[in-house]
């Protein structure tokens, strides 16, 4: 043994770098034959050998609300009008604010327009610019413009209530599909995609026909269910998406079933990609039906409106959870169907308010006329399915 250190330390530091540098070139010469010998000529995996590599996510849940026909009569519009021309429809959505306003996207059927003065109730809607304001103010993400009163103003009410929406929208974030100005347009609304939470969803909104049939121009266009092109192309479109929702303004006015139109739409829908079907338009409730797995609320029925027909003030406000998991799968659970009522002035109060029925029934003493909290009850427990 030497005696000396650092004799010591010089001959123990030779040592560790030739067993490192002996190590290395082992390495080397060992893994081109390890390599040979444990992977044969062909690789064939098996279903029990090949394996899927799944990106990791956050789980997490995007709640999605849709109200029917949000409407705008002649006697709501007087019932609205204050002094210096302004208009108060705060009543209406008071009871179920926070359900529009905590929703991640919250969706409502604007079957009015935007047309400018003179305003006018049916057959001819034009609602004040204010009335969509209280909307987008109420929580509202996304106008669906696709229904039959939108072209009632014809193009120049058409073009003012988009022109309307597109401010709205750089104000309030805003967005709206069914109706476009322009082929760009169309493009970028028709499927409208809208990202929350990291899941991408596609809405589709069309409509049967219009009450107006507007110009011969091409533009502005509203989405219709007959457009076999336009139909086919959004729904490929659709496709890149997590999850396809779609609303179609469709069926006969007052019935309380869907028809075989309905049935056969909801069907050629379901086979090219829709994930769930939310309709409006016949301003009752329809049934709900579920179609290869896909669920298919055929209509809500009106949100607000002045009707009193009988079932039109009866309504329904749907949910819909979209889950992602950690491992990337979408799964969407039952929709949540929430019945309302449309209370009219002298009814709940001296406005126009939706109630939600299950939280109010047995508290008659809190109407203003206990004649609308018995028609309440007695059409709740006549159509509640």
């Amino acid at each position: 043994m030497d005696n000396n250190p650092l004799q010591a330390l010089h001959h123990y530091r030779t040592f560790i770098l030739t067993a490192l540098a002996a190590l290395v070139a082992a390495s080397m010469k060992v893994a081109p034959a390890c390599h040979a010998q444990i992977v044969p000529d062909k690789v064939e995996f098996t279903p029990e050998r090949s394996f899927e590599v799944r990106p990791i996510y956050k789980n997490d849940t995007v709640t999605v609300v849709v109200l029917g026909d949000i409407m705008m009569h002649q006697k709501q519009i007087e019932a609205a009008m204050k002094e210096g021309g302004e208009y108060d429809f705060s009543s209406y959505f008071s009871l179920i604010h926070n359900k529009i306003a905590e929703a991640d996207i919250a969706i409502g059927n604007m079957e009015f327009t935007l047309a400018g003065e003179p305003y006018s109730g049916y057959p001819c809607f034009s609602a004040p610019d204010s009335f969509a304001q209280y909307n987008a103010e109420c929580g509202f993400d996304i106008f669906l413009c696709a229904n039959n009163h939108i072209l009632d103003k014809g193009k120049m009410g058409a073009e003012r209530t988009l022109r309307i929406y597109r401010d709205y929208g750089l104000k309030y974030g805003t967005k709206f599909t069914g109706l476009a100005a322009s082929s760009d347009e169309l493009e970028v609304t028709t499927p409208l995609f809208v990202i929350s939470k990291g899941i991408r969803i596609a809405i589709l909104n069309f409509t049967y026909g219009t009450n107006n049939p507007g110009s011969a121009d091409p533009f502005p266009a509203v989405n219709r269910l007959n457009d076999t092109e336009l139909m086919k192309s959004s729904f490929q479109k659709a496709e890149k998406a997590d999850f396809v929702l779609v609303l179609p303004h469709w069926g006969n006015e007052y019935e309380l079933t869907h028809s075989p139109a309905q049935r056969k739409m909801a069907q050629w829908m379901v086979d090219n990609g829709a994930d769930m079907i939310i309709g409006s338009h016949p301003h009752v409730v329809q049934d709900v039906q579920t179609i290869d797995g896909v669920k298919v609320v055929y209509s809500l029925g009106n949100a607000v409106s002045n009707m009193s027909a009988v079932n039109t003030q009866l309504e329904l406000m749907a949910t819909v959870r979209i889950i992602r998991k950690g491992n990337g799968d979408i799964e969407v659970p039952e929709p949540e169907l929430t019945w309302l009522w449309c209370s009219r002035p002298g009814g709940y109060n001296n406005g126009y308010t939706v109630v939600p029925v299950e939280g109010f029934i047995g508290r008659e003493h809190l109407w203003k006329g206990s004649w609308d909290y018995e028609r309440m009850v007695e059409t709740y427990n006549r159509i509640k399915r």
